[in-house]
Parts: structure tokens; sequence; C-alpha cells
């Protein structure tokens, strides 16, 4: 822990509102007090470099100690200076004037020290830590690298091999891990940092200025090895790539020549359509979780989870896997065992990619208990119940749950399309219903969609944000409406890939198109992966209210019909007989396509790669700006948070909204115009220029 009340006096000559000078006899504490995270804004730089400036020249100071105020280190860049170039003075001439500091400097490190805090640490001539401290460089993540030295003094305490694998993949280790490394010098045990650091500073020979330092000998095979491996996971990412360059010449270039290209790099990927995107995406993470309002969320400790199947038991997988308890309820007796399999093999994929926050599988499969009856769940703080995509079952279901679990207990559904109240006033108590919307498989998918009625409490809406966090979910607040966010722009985007499949296209090509377009599978493969049997059942429960006005595609129906349901039956829109994991084109879908054609009428071409994006583009974007229009969605980026953590847009465009806010108004209008076109009869126009300018506000 940090000591709160240290033996040291404030310096009368600190100016700095950020950064305050605190003398302990000859030591002198360079505190960071930049709440929340200590971010390394332009008033902390300038207030850093003022103090270094003054230990420098003060004849009583033998070393200084920067050391964060509060819960953390200095927990990367300041994010309002995201997009903007940086104002002076950047971070390089701070950390440079470190190493010129005639007197050592070290890092008392807690919390986190990422991206420039981290590269902070690393220009100082010594780096102390609390065991629980996390350190990272995780820049490319932002689609940039490292631009205050990064790439030049890690290696050189690590070696190439290593630092390639930390720098290209932004991955964070802990403060043993990062010891054995080299990267910290000394982790504190058993008292406080500030004393901790006091006592390791004042045994330092002196100034141990790391940029100067030999990178560590390694193999030609080594380093090659580690290389191809961060440019295999980076996929031709050009941040990945200037990484490995910029890491690789800290062993070949003068160190200054190397930083002067690190810098270049960094500047040039600062400014990239890839580090915009990202950007996006980032800010809007940061405000996916927050809610208007004080509301606070109720102690959730206990989960009850009605329904054993591929939901339920995917859900009972990631709560068991965050520490938290479950009751796991199912009546049918082999459902309920089929549903421990599930668990189970979730939860063996959650310790592979080290997603547990217990310590093995079987831990958390501890957590995990099994039921026949709802009667178990009279103890839970929520329940979510996961049963069949069907109104009465589920309506039934959550009657009896209102019943049973207590008063203060939270009610979820993981319902995908029904109407979230209607199912709410069935319970007699609406206030404590909340939708929560996972997506499949629930282990691997990030998003949650929470889904607020029209009468939940914001207590029950904090606690579902809350325990999305919990278990390691993106939180996306939706109102109700047919599919909520994801699904009901997905069958817009669906419906317009079908109109074309009537209109001359072919399912792979769709498919082909659409994955150059940003997504990591196109809708007939994304359809036969989770299966078609579940839009059928969709589409017949709406058969009886359509307009017979409105233009309606069977292909997918006709498909079903001949029992072809996806994967999970060997042949869906494509054939999975022969054990192929993405499916071979067959030419029985292809006739049944042409004949359906036939069938219509309807005039057949040939479609450009542009025509087809810009069909879909121009229906995602207008159902995007209806939803926005009608509250559904709370702003333009949540949709595209959706769209990319639930239906694998690439992060690396930021969302279709993002791209359509790289475009002309009058390019975007063309395409909403098509997709209009192509509707016919029903189609209703969003305000897209409101939509757009949500992005640009």
């Amino acid at each position: 822990m940090i000591d709160k009340n240290p033996s040291q006096h404030q310096d009368p000559t600190a100016k700095s509102s950020v950064v305050r000078l605190e003398i302990d006899g000859d030591l002198a504490f360079i505190v960071i007090d930049n709440p929340p995270v200590n971010a390394s804004s332009v008033a902390v730089r300038s207030g850093l470099l003022e103090a270094i400036q003054h230990v420098s020249a003060a004849p009583g100071i033998k070393a200084g100690i920067i050391i964060g105020a509060g819960s953390t280190f200095v927990a990367g860049a300041d994010i309002k200076e995201f997009g903007r170039p940086p104002a002076p003075p950047e971070l390089p001439t701070v950390l440079a004037a470190i190493e010129a500091c005639p007197k050592s400097v070290a890092a008392a490190i807690h919390g986190a020290a990422l991206g420039g805090g981290l590269e902070l640490a690393l220009a100082c001539d010594a780096r102390i830590a609390l065991a629980d401290t996390i350190v990272g460089l995780p820049e490319v993540t932002l689609g940039i690298i490292p631009g205050a030295g990064g790439t030049q003094r890690l290696p050189r305490l690590t070696g190439i091999a290593t630092a390639l694998d930390l720098v290209t993949s932004g991955r964070r280790i802990g403060a043993r891990e990062a010891a054995k490394l080299g990267i910290i010098d000394h982790v504190v045990d058993g008292k406080s940092l500030h004393d901790g650091a006091a006592e390791f500073v004042r045994t330092l020979p002196g100034k141990r200025i790391v940029a100067d330092l030999v990178v560590p000998p390694e193999t030609d095979e080594a380093i090659a090895q580690a290389e191809q491996s961060a440019l295999k996971s980076g996929r031709g990412r050009e941040a990945v790539s200037e990484a490995v360059k910029a890491v690789k010449s800290a062993a070949t270039l003068p160190v200054r020549e190397a930083l002067a290209q690190e810098r270049a790099a960094f500047q040039q990927l600062r400014d990239s359509e890839e580090a915009a995107a990202l950007r996006y995406n980032f800010f809007a993470e940061r405000q996916a979780g927050k809610l208007d309002g004080n509301a606070k969320p109720l102690p959730v400790k206990t989960v009850g989870i009605v329904g054993a199947g591929t939901m339920g038991a995917g859900i009972a997988a990631v709560c068991a896997a965050a520490g938290l308890d479950v009751i796991l309820v199912d009546a049918n007796a082999a459902a309920l065992e089929a549903g421990k399999g599930r668990v189970s093999t979730a939860l063996t994929d959650l310790h592979r990619v080290g997603k547990l926050k217990v310590p093995s599988a079987e831990d958390a499969a501890a957590h995990v208990t099994y039921a026949g009856d709802i009667a178990a769940l009279t103890g839970v703080d929520l329940v979510i119940e996961a049963v069949f995509e069907d109104l009465r079952i589920k309506t039934d279901v959550l009657e009896r749950l209102a019943a049973t679990v207590r008063a203060d207990a939270v009610i979820a559904t993981n319902t995908s399309y029904l109407d979230l109240d209607q199912l709410a006033e069935a319970t007699s108590r609406p206030h404590d219903v909340i939708g929560l919307h996972f997506f499949a498989p629930v282990h691997r998918m990030r998003l949650l969609e929470v889904v607020r009625g029209a009468k939940s409490d914001p207590a029950a809406l904090a606690t579902g944000v809350s325990l999305a966090k919990t278990i390691g979910k993106l939180p996306v607040v939706a109102g109700v409406c047919e599919g909520f966010i994801g699904n009901r722009i997905y069958a817009k985007y669906r419906a317009q890939c079908e109109y074309m499949l009537e209109e001359g296209a072919l399912p792979q090509d769709l498919d082909a198109v659409m994955e150059d377009f940003g997504f990591a599978m196109g809708p007939f493969a994304v359809s036969d992966l989770s299966g078609l049997d579940i839009a059928w059942a969709t589409r017949k429960r709406k058969a009886a209210s359509r307009d017979p006005r409105e233009r309606y595609v069977g292909i997918a129906d006709r498909i079903c019909e001949m029992g072809r349901l996806g994967r999970k039956t060997g042949a869906g829109w494509y054939d999975y007989s022969a054990g192929s994991g993405r499916g071979a084109v067959d030419p029985i879908v292809t006739e049944l396509v042409r004949a359906e054609a036939r069938k219509q009428g309807r005039p057949q071409k040939i479609f450009a790669k542009a025509e087809m994006q810009g069909r879909v583009l121009g229906a995602i974007v207008n159902e995007a700006a209806l939803l926005l229009g009608e509250g559904i969605a709370r702003s333009a980026a949540e949709i595209d948070l959706v769209l990319v953590n639930g239906f694998g847009f690439s992060k690396f465009r930021g969302g279709p909204v993002f791209q359509a806010s790289r475009k002309t108004s009058s390019e975007i209008d063309a395409m909403v115009d098509a997709a209009g076109q192509a509707t016919g009869f029903g189609f209703r126009r969003g305000d897209v220029a409101a939509l757009l300018a949500d992005i640009a506000g």
C-alpha cells in the first residue's frame, strides 16, 4: 500500500497543480496527482519536467522518486488528448530530462503503469513496484506503437524476443513476471510503497540509464520465431509490423536514431484511419457502462438460471468463471445432465484462454449446483430465464419465478426478440424485470445487451450492467423493440442480402463481399453457424401479422423445409457433409435460389461489389438512425459496439456507422435510397444526418 501520511513535507517551490514535490530527508518524492488514473496530460508532463529540473538543481536532494497519488501510478495517456497533436512538453522531452538529471530518478509503481506510464518508468534509473501492480504497452490495441521510447528501452531490459511479444500483443503482466523479465528491479512486500522505494533507492550506486544499455544477446532463431509469431497474430496490421520494425531496430541502430524513427512511426500511425476507428471504439466502450442518475446496483453473489440448454449453460459457465455461485435449473433431467457437460466444456475453454477469475476450471465448476425445480431459486440475488424462445413458455417461467424468488431479487429474461414489457407484466412485478440478451456462444461473445423495460427500476438496470462487467461482458443498454439493437439491424441487413438473392446474387457471393466489407463472416455462413431454425421460428410467429404488401423472400424457408438447419444438421446454405469448417457451395442451394428468383419474376443482374456493400450499408445505417431516433439505442457509437462485438464487424474499421461517417452525405443518401427501393412497401426512412452528427459530436 501507499503510506498516506509519509514523513515528508511539501516543497513550496512546486507550482504544478497535478504534480507536487514532497521532500523526505535527502529524497524528493515527485507525486503525480491527476485523478482518476494519473493520465499523462500536458499538465502532468509540465509538472514532471519542472520537478525534475528542481531535483537536478537542489543541492540537498540525492535522488528523486516518481510516485502516483491515489490508486495507481500512470495508467496511460490522457484520453482527452487522443486524436490531437500532443501539446508541449511532449513525453519524450520529459523522459530525456529524467535521463539527463545528474541524480538517480526511480519510479515507485502501484496499480498500473501502462503505455506512457510504463515508458515514463522505463526512462527512470530504477523501478520499484507493489506486488499487485500491472505493467504493459497496449498501444497496438489502439492502432499505434509506443512513441516515447517503449520499443527501445524495453528490449534493453528483456531482450528483443520478449519485447516483440509484449509490444505487439499489448499484453499486461504482473509485477512478479515483470521482475523476472528485468522490467521491475524490486517488488515491495510487507511495507508501504513509499518506505520500500525509499529503502531501495538509497542502495542505488548511481545513474543507470536504460537507453544506454546494450541489448541482451539472443539467437537469431529466437528473434525470428518471435517476429513470425507477432506478424501472424497481427494479421497484416500496420501497427504490428511497425512495432516489430521498431523493436528490432534497438539491436541495430544508435539509440537516438531509433528513438527518432519510433516517434515518426508513432505520429504517422496516430493519424491513420485504423487508429481513428480504434479510438472511436475505445471511447464508446468507456461510455457504454455508464448510466444516467445515481441508482446503485444491488449486490449479486448468487445467480439462478432456468434452462440448461446452450444459452443457459453458457451463462452459468461465465458466471461461475467470475466466482459467482450459480444454481442451474431444468425440469428435464436429460437436459440438465447435458447442461453439465456444456458448462464443463465452456469452463475448460475459458481456462485455456485465461479468462477465469478463479484458480481452475474445477474451482469454477464447484460454484455451480444443479436442480430440477425452480423452488431451488428462493435465495438467489438475480435470476435469468434462458428457456426456448416462445412467448407462452417464457411467460409461464417468469410468472413462476416472480412467485418464487425473493422480493428484492432482479428477474431477467434472455429473450432475443420477444416483447420484454409484455413478459414483465406477466410477473406482476415489472419493476424488477430487465432483459439480459447474451450472444452465442456465451463464453466467447463479449456483448451483452442490457434491456430496460418501460417499468424497469433503475437499480435493476444498474444491477444488470454491473453483472455484465463482473462476468467480463461489454454491456450496451437498449430499449424494448423487436430484436433490440443487434438483431433488429441484423434482420434488415439479412433481408437486404436475401433481396439480392432474388435479383441474381448467390449466397457465396454475398458472404465474400460482406467479409471484404468488414464482417468476420457473411450472413449466410452466420446463419448456418447459429442455426436456421431460430429465425425460421420467428418468421412463422410473425407470419399471421405480416402485411401481404411487404416484400418477403421465401428462400430461407424452403431451405429449412428441406431439413437443412445449418451446421448442426450437416447442411444449410452450405454443405458440411465433408467436414469442412466453412462448408462447400452446394448446387442444390444454387438451383433453389435460381428457381425461387424465377418464380418471383424479378429481373436478374450481375452485382458489382460496391453495389452489394452499398445496399447493405444503406439498410444498416437507416435502421440505426431509426433506433437512435426512437430512443432504443443511446448513441451511434453504441450501435457500432453491438455490431462489432455481437456480429463480428471489424473493430479496426470502427463499425458500419463509423464507416458511413467517412462518406459524403450524397453517397449515404444514395445507399439508403437503394435499400429503400429494394425494400418497397413499409420502408421507413430514418434521420441519417442526425445519426452521423451523433458520431461527429
